[in-house]
């Protein structure tokens, strides 16, 4: 077992720290995705993106009551007194923990992870396993927001991503086929060596875009992209709504659309979902379905 493994394994098992302060599995998650961002920013040396005085060691110095109540303030604070990736992770934010030990234990228990060797392994794929781990556990309701990463892996290689295409998900979830896109296009490039200047922060600005309507999973895609160290736009909102008629043509759209349909009854027409690409390789599902049947094309 990895590193990372472990990590996500001793992350997930103080979910159960949370039971009697009637805490969900998503709510931990978006729990988890506040406090990790706090921890992350310390030991990436991005603390400058955080006012003074609402960092993770402000946090660690509180104990008791003392400790929750600053937590909640602070919460409200990075999300209506910052900007950019910061303001989106905690816009609206507000905490589900009630109890002032559990948030002493989780805070005490995030300090002590071997941050070194996640740092080490990729900060990215530890956060996309600790998402992976909610979206298997069927009480937590995540799957719908958490397509399986083979599933991905499949469709990514079949459709070929490549570099300067502008790729796309109007229903972004978590963010896994952008993430695993942008990996297929760096593995494919020399992580990007091989492109030319130009062309490099092309792919590190503007080659991904993505809309996701639920704002709690919004947290989770802007804390993915960031970890996984991609930029672009990630807007949370309607697809099917007038933010989806403004979506610029997409290369490459690669998805997985939730099952229900827009509130209010019947199918709904987006003329706006478009791609550049001309030759049309079927549908994704078609295109997984010949990936299994012949792994060689």
């Amino acid at each position: 077992m990895t590193n990372t493994h472990d990590i996500v394994a001793k992350l997930w098992s103080m979910c159960h720290v949370l039971r009697d302060d009637g805490i969900t599995y998503q709510e931990y998650v978006t729990e988890l995705t506040y406090l990790l961002f706090l921890k992350m920013m310390k030991e990436t040396g991005q603390e400058n993106m955080l006012p003074k005085g609402y960092r993770w060691d402000d946090l660690v110095s509180k104990e008791g009551v003392e400790q929750l109540n600053f937590y909640r303030e602070q919460l409200v604070h990075l999300g209506t007194s910052t900007r950019g990736r910061v303001q989106a992770i905690f816009n609206n934010a507000n905490s589900s923990l009630r109890k002032p030990r559990n948030l002493l234990k989780l805070v005490g228990d995030i300090d002590a992870l071997d941050w070194f060797s996640a740092r080490q392994e990729g900060l990215g794929d530890l956060y996309e396993g600790l998402l992976e781990k909610n979206a298997s556990e069927k009480k937590s309701g995540a799957g719908q927001y958490f397509t399986p990463q083979p599933l991905i892996e499949c469709m990514v290689n079949c459709i070929k991503p490549q570099p300067g295409e502008i790729i796309q998900d109007p229903a972004a979830g978590t963010g896994g086929f952008l993430t695993h896109s942008d990996r297929y296009i760096k593995a494919n490039t020399d992580d990007l060596f091989e492109l030319r200047e130009q062309e490099q922060k092309f792919q590190k600005t503007n080659a991904f875009c993505g809309i996701e309507l639920v704002d709690d999973t919004q947290r989770l895609l802007m804390m993915n992209i960031m970890l996984h160290g991609m930029d672009g736009s990630f807007i949370s909102g309607d697809t099917l709504g007038n933010i989806g008629k403004e979506l610029p043509k997409a290369d490459v759209i690669l998805t997985n659309p939730p099952f229900g349909t827009k509130r209010g009854g019947g199918p709904h027409r987006n003329g706006n979902v478009r791609s550049n690409r001309q030759n049309v390789r079927g549908s994704a599902q078609d295109a997984a379905a010949r990936r299994i049947s012949d792994p060689e094309r």
